[in-house]
């Protein structure tokens, strides 16, 4: 299944019917008088978090959704039927926002979480409404009032514990696959991992859903590279995993060119509206493929790094040899452990 994160859809609530302008006919009443119904409500249009889903591509080809009118109004003082709520499916994490993005509507955070987006239209007064003592017999009945529509975006920020971080071809993905049962793809070339990918590890009694988001490049907050695209999907993370290639000759300047880019996204965000900090989230860094490098230069490099990262959790593996990956699903379980008692929780 292709992913998509982000639709822009028209949706146009159901009009009212109108009501009826109706007398009433029978053969020995005399002086009938109106008996026209009233119109029946528009549908309504509700956004619906469902799980189980991570992609927007129902929305891809389909751009354009309208409910039910309400029926009209008939004779005999029936009100027309109204019509039926129409019900969108999205995936929990969709955030719904205005058409220029500005407003946001609605933070489809929960599964089974609804919210009215368009409302459908009243129906129209039959002629009954309008008998009064000196308009014995009015031929006056309302129109049906138009349903409520917009366009709007759906933007989904996927929910994850845990959010993989780092530039391309740092290992990203291989820990993923080493931690959990995903299969994302790997590769040794730039930017293998094209869409956000899924996975979940186990610690004791514990599950940590984890998200190996596409790597990052000086410039990704400003749209550079994918990183702009898919860093929306960390905000939902309770905690960073910044990940090293532990071959390349600068660890710290690595580190911090990545930094730089959260800060960034950070500040654009905050400046187009609210949005959740990425750079206040906890963090671990992982230096990755620590086997391929030599003693003197990993403790240089070290020195280096952690003099940049000013006193967080560094921890080193080798997510394709598999060591020290024990040890950093421990150490992730007991930071979890910590935040959550500094949290009170």
């Amino acid at each position: 299944m292709k992913f998509l994160d982000r639709a822009k859809i028209y949706i146009k609530a159901g009009d009212g019917g109108n009501g009826s302008a109706s007398f009433r006919h029978e053969k020995y009443i005399e002086f009938g008088g109106p008996n026209g119904g009233d119109g029946g409500r528009g549908g309504d249009i509700v956004f619906r978090a469902v799980p189980n889903v991570n992609t927007l591509i129902d929305y891809r080809f389909k751009t354009s959704f309208a409910a039910e009118r309400g029926e009209n109004g008939m004779g005999k003082m029936r009100t027309g039927k109204s019509g039926g709520t129409l019900f969108l499916d999205v995936p929990t994490g969709t955030v719904i926002l205005s058409e220029n993005g500005e407003i946001q509507y609605a933070d489809m955070n929960a599964d089974g979480m609804t919210y009215r987006a368009a409302r459908g239209g009243n129906g129209g007064w039959g002629n009954l409404h309008f008998k009064s003592s000196t308009n014995r017999a009015p031929h006056q009945a309302n129109d049906g009032l138009p349903g409520e529509e917009r366009t709007v975006i759906l933007q989904l920020k996927l929910i994850a514990d845990i959010g993989l971080v780092g530039f391309p071809n740092a290992g990203k993905s291989t820990l993923l696959a080493a931690v959990t049962a995903a299969r994302p793809k790997i590769a040794n070339y730039p930017f293998t991992t094209l869409n956000p990918q899924l996975g979940v590890m186990y610690a004791h009694n514990r599950e940590f859903v984890l998200v190996d988001l596409p790597g990052l490049i000086e410039g990704a907050h400003s749209g550079v590279g994918l990183g702009d695209k898919f860093l929306g999907h960390a905000e939902r993370t309770k905690m960073i995993l910044h990940v090293i290639d532990g071959t390349e000759d600068d660890w710290a300047a690595r580190y911090k060119t990545i930094r730089r880019e959260i800060e960034e996204y950070d500040a654009d965000c905050n400046a187009a509206g609210a949005c959740a900090s990425l750079s206040t989230k906890p963090e671990i860094i992982v230096v990755n493929k620590t086997d391929a490098v030599e003693p003197d230069a990993w403790k240089e490099r070290m020195a280096k790094l952690k003099r940049a990262a000013r006193g967080k959790i560094i921890m080193s593996i080798s997510a394709a040899g598999r060591a020290g990956i024990t040890e950093l699903i421990a150490g992730i379980e007991r930071e979890f452990i910590n935040q959550e008692k500094k949290n009170g929780q």
